[in-house]
């Protein structure tokens, strides 16, 4: 790679007036930037040095690879004049540099809070749809499941207990999932929950305090009375924290604490929260009530655009309240679910349109996979990577999701649990409404299908904006490509093992928690959760990056392959702290030789994620990367396979 030139040419893309930070990790560059719709995105993607770019929290960032990316930002220094910083000093400038939104921010804190919850809430609505399965007459016939076979009752009564649970007692998951969002201690967030769920509270009763009657109902499924106690409780805790001396802060501090946000809780804070969580709930079901399927169109046209913003990460709080309303008899059930489902198939289905337009190979490649994930629920990947790239899909989604949507509140389609809001959604939706979910589903398929196909057919150049010249050139430079690929030089690259460099639990790449990797942006491999902190070498090679932060490490395997190991997210911002390493740069390792430590406990107590991430970053080199070991693993047994 020419450094030199690729900072040059971030440089010019970016503008380079238009830096105001510029720090970088092991793998990517990070830029604070003034406005971001001046950065010429197009210049940046068709260099092949530049492997993506993505935004968040503030930061551009630009993915360079491990061993050049620190050269490219030595350069760009040179280039711009920039001081030098770390990753922790960009995030405070980015902080700085990031207008404040109200709402936004609001948003952001109920998807921290909901988002680690939702494995409990989905595994709680798939179980209320197997529930509904056995239970629900007129699904298989005009009895139930368990009406006709009897002898399942028992396995449909513990199966409706299991589905109940993560609902029940949200307020526990709520109380552990906020305390940590808002700084608490989460087991004292739990007993929160648990207070707010006890059993020993009924309707109806009420404690006599100091002369105030002091109503015992119980929260149960209740999500704001349970985020505002959390709240209380975090500024309880702090605060003791501060001001009691330390031989009494770790007694007195769970208790004082414990002790008045239960008091305001059940005083104050739980009845009035519950007041107002019953008008939004309220509120909503009034709007769906009087507008109709007037009202889901609207709501199905717009809910893309919502998702742009972020707004559908606060529809769990609601969806839940109405999931709750509907099993204690006093609700119609969650119609937000079924029109997000129409609106995730619809843009699964213009990008499938798509697919059968592009010639370009590279598009074909992103539609196809995007197209099935939005399918299953996922719409980010066709959303982000296909239809807003190429404009017009993204609006003829929006046609197809408005009708059916419409549809499905004429002909009142309601979930009954949370799921996947896309094809098999059906799981969730009340046993008589499935046909008539699955035949909006493939109406809304249909139209978007249709509308963005014809469309895209009467307009190629928004496709393939690309000559015939153009075309020529890139079939010709591929067929070059192969004949030197066909060619196998000296020293090209092998099929070959790597080996696991850690102990631990083999995780599938795209499920860790950041998208460089998740979405194989750096290239294919897989993720360790590792439960012992010494790192090994996976192949006998040599040592190509080892970075001052110990962090990560860059390895080129003898036959070929090029290892990245990136140790925990985030952690090149712990400057080295908690890791040792036992490697310098240019050094020779065989497979099993220790490369490094990480003290486990300690940088997960520090707030960060200790996934292992073993990446082959010459990925394109190979016909096939694939992990071939599932669950447990130990450092030294196959983790993935590469094959010519």
């Amino acid at each position: 790679m020419d450094h030199k030139r690729v900072a040059q040419t971030v440089v010019k893309a970016v503008g380079k007036d238009n830096i105001v930070a510029a720090a970088h990790c092991a793998t990517r560059l990070r830029l604070v930037v003034k406005d971001d719709s001046k950065i010429n995105q197009k210049m940046l993607d068709s260099d092949a040095d530049i492997k993506g770019t993505f935004e968040t929290n503030g930061q551009y960032q630009i993915i360079i690879g491990p061993g050049d990316v620190n050269n490219v930002y030595d350069e760009m220094v040179k280039i711009t004049g920039l001081k030098e910083m770390s990753t922790d000093d960009l995030k405070q400038v980015a902080a700085k540099n990031q207008k404040t939104n109200p709402v936004m921010a609001f948003i952001k804190l109920l998807s921290d809070i909901f988002v680690p919850l939702i494995p409990a809430l989905v595994a709680g609505g798939l179980l209320m749809a197997l529930d509904n399965v056995l239970a629900s007459p007129g699904l298989f016939g005009p009895k139930s499941v368990i009406q006709m076979y009897p002898s399942l009752k028992g396995i449909e009564s513990m199966v409706n207990v299991m589905s109940a649970a993560p609902f029940t007692f949200l307020p526990i998951l709520v109380g552990i999932s906020g305390a940590k969002r808002f700084g608490a201690n989460p087991f004292l967030g739990a007993v929160v929950g648990m207070m707010m769920t006890a059993p020993t509270l009924q309707v109806g009763h009420f404690w006599n305090v100091f002369g105030l009657h002091v109503s015992m109902q119980p929260y149960t499924g209740q999500v704001i009375p349970a985020l505002a106690a959390v709240w209380l409780l975090s500024i309880f805790e702090k605060w003791f924290h501060k001001k009691l001396p330390s031989a009494v802060d770790f007694t007195f501090t769970p208790l004082l604490s414990i002790l008045l946000t239960g008091f305001l809780t059940f005083t104050i804070v739980g009845p009035v929260m519950r007041d107002l969580s019953d008008w939004i709930t309220a509120a909503i079901v009034w709007i769906y009530n009087t507008l109709g399927w007037v009202g889901t169109g609207i709501f199905g046209a717009f809910y893309s655009p919502i998702v742009l913003t972020g707004l559908h990460q606060s529809f769990p709080a609601i969806e839940t309240q109405l999931i709750s309303a509907f099993k204690s008899g006093t609700g119609y059930g969650d119609f937000i679910f079924v029109v997000a489902s129409m609106a995730n198939v619809a843009q699964g289905a213009a990008t499938t349109a798509v697919y059968f337009l592009t010639k370009n190979k590279k598009m074909k490649g992103l539609s196809s996979s995007a197209a099935v994930s939005a399918l299953l629920g996922i719409t980010e990947p066709a959303i982000f990577g296909v239809n807003l790239k190429l404009k017009f899909p993204f609006f003829c989604a929006l046609i197809g999701s408005c009708v059916a949507s419409a549809l499905a509140g004429m002909f009142h389609v309601i979930a009954v649990s949370l799921g996947s809001a896309g094809f098999i959604g059906f799981l969730s939706i009340n046993a008589k409404s499935i046909p008539l979910y699955v035949l909006c589903e493939l109406i809304s398929f249909a139209i978007a299908f249709c509308v963005t196909f014809f469309y895209g057919k009467a307009h190629r150049n928004l496709i393939d904006p690309v000559t015939e010249a153009e075309a020529d050139a890139e079939a010709k430079a591929v067929e070059v490509q192969a004949e030197a690929t066909a060619a196998e030089p000296a020293g090209a690259v092998k099929s070959e093992e790597v080996l696991s460099p850690v102990d631990g639990k083999v995780e599938d790449l795209s499920k860790v928690k950041d998208e460089v990797f998740s979405q194989k942006m750096m290239g294919d491999g897989a993720a360790v959760v590792p439960s012992d902190g010494t790192i090994y070498s996976p192949v006998d090679g040599k040592i190509t990056v080892a970075y001052a932060t110990k962090h990560a490490y860059g390895i080129t395997s003898d036959d070929g392959a090029e290892i990245l190991i990136h140790v925990g997210l985030d952690t090149v911002n712990l400057k080295g702290e908690h890791f040792t390493s036992a490697v310098e740069q240019g050094q020779t390792v065989k497979r099993g030789d220790k490369l490094g430590t990480v003290d486990l406990k300690a940088v997960e107590a520090a707030g960060y994620d200790t996934t292992v991430m073993v990446v082959v970053t010459n990925t394109a080199s190979y016909a096939k990367v694939q992990h071939v070991a599932e669950g447990e693993i130990k450092h030294g047994e196959k983790l993935i396979k590469v094959a010519k």
